[in-house]
């Protein structure tokens, strides 16, 4: 992994490098067991200027934890609730990040997720060459960097993504692939569950009735995007995924306990979001700051690349319904103040982040008035 790619003659170089990288279909992991990982080594390394940046913002300790809030009794006990409501408020409103605990989701549930996908990234690679795709509309896809041909840098993980909708719409669990087929039905039964008491709490958190975004269809289906971060052998010069913020109303995580990767940029430093055994991590995703009229905080967060691994990360994301017809603007009863945000059309909203690398898209400068 050397430096960087600018010229004509090297982008051409870095296009052809790309494409022969995706043509392999066989992701990161593929790559490194083939052993063709020197030969396309340069498509995963960061830009200088971002690594100076990332310094910068990693330099300075400060020793700052992300919120853990406990939800036991959230359900039985009025008083504890308003405390759990009021923990909630307060992360949402600065980090855009929490940690939950006793969240009522079995740890063999959790664990029998993780188990499946590293199960699904150790099959076969011919086997597994049947789920890759690069159509977004496809329910069952793995790839690797989504944003493979618009991303500067690409991805130091591979993704397979199980899209779930609600109701009679529900995914056909024969689509799976078998290895973890049991397993993501069980948690995506379980994440809708959960998701809707998030939601639940989110929307009290606002000052809103309990079931206000749940009528907004705000939970209305989700997408479970599994990674897969391989042990990388020059962290420092790669990324597992790059600085974003969620563009859905929320997102509940799960991360392995191997290593700590995912970090939350917090008054200007990068912040560990370490694995607590138990715990499920939640964030406030961009359409929910949109239609809380920036009350709520969808901050930007990454995961770094490490030496050791697999880390593996699951991410719940509650995006609104499947439909691209429903429009969504700030509530009505949280405008105290002038509107910050404009109306979006769901369908416009998405295909504008599927056509734009991750590493430059910013939903919500788009839509600011």
């Amino acid at each position: 992994m050397g430096g960087g790619i600018d010229d004509e003659d090297q982008e051409f170089n870095r296009t052809e490098m790309l494409k022969a990288f995706d043509e392999t279909k066989a992701g990161v992991k593929g790559l490194i067991d083939s052993g063709r990982l020197p030969e396309l080594s340069k498509i995963f390394m960061r830009p200088s200027e971002e690594l100076i940046q990332d310094h910068l913002t990693t330099t300075l300790k400060i020793h700052q934890v992300v919120p853990v809030i406990d939800l036991t009794d959230v359900q039985k006990n009025p008083d504890r609730r308003k405390q759990i409501v009021e923990q909630v408020r307060a992360a949402s409103e600065t980090w855009g990040f929490f940690q939950v605990v006793n969240h009522g989701i079995p740890s063999e549930v959790v664990d029998g997720m993780i188990d499946g996908v590293e199960r699904f990234n150790d099959m076969d690679v011919e086997q597994k060459k049947k789920y890759y795709s690069r159509d977004h509309t496809r329910s069952v896809r793995y790839d690797s960097s989504y944003d493979l041909f618009q991303s500067r840098t690409a991805s130091w993980r591979d993704t397979l993504t199980i899209s779930f909708n609600s109701g009679t719409e529900s995914q056909d669990p024969h689509d799976l692939p078998p290895t973890c087929r049991e397993s993501a039905m069980e948690y995506s039964k379980n994440m809708e569950v959960l998701g809707n008491s998030v939601l639940g709490l989110l929307s009290e958190a606002l000052g809103l009735k309990t079931d206000h975004l749940k009528n907004m269809e705000c939970c209305r289906g989700h997408r479970l995007c599994s990674h897969y971060y391989p042990a990388c052998p020059l962290p420092e010069l790669a990324i597992g995924t790059t600085k974003h913020s969620d563009v859905g109303f929320f997102t509940i995580l799960v991360q392995n306990q191997i290593c700590s990767g995912l970090q939350v940029l917090y008054e200007g430093q990068w912040i560990d979001i370490h694995p607590i055994p138990g715990a499920l991590v939640v964030n406030i995703g961009d359409l929910l700051q949109l239609v809380s009229n920036g009350i709520f905080k969808s901050n930007e967060h990454r995961a770094k690349a490490n030496e050791i691994g697999p880390r593996i990360s699951v991410a719940c994301f509650f995006s609104g319904p499947p439909n691209g017809d429903k429009t969504y603007g700030p509530i009505e009863e949280l405008l105290m103040n002038p509107p910050v945000y404009r109306e979006i059309v769901l369908g416009e909203y998405r295909s504008k982040f599927y056509t734009t690398g991750l590493d430059n898209y910013r939903a919500l400068h788009y839509y600011m008035l």
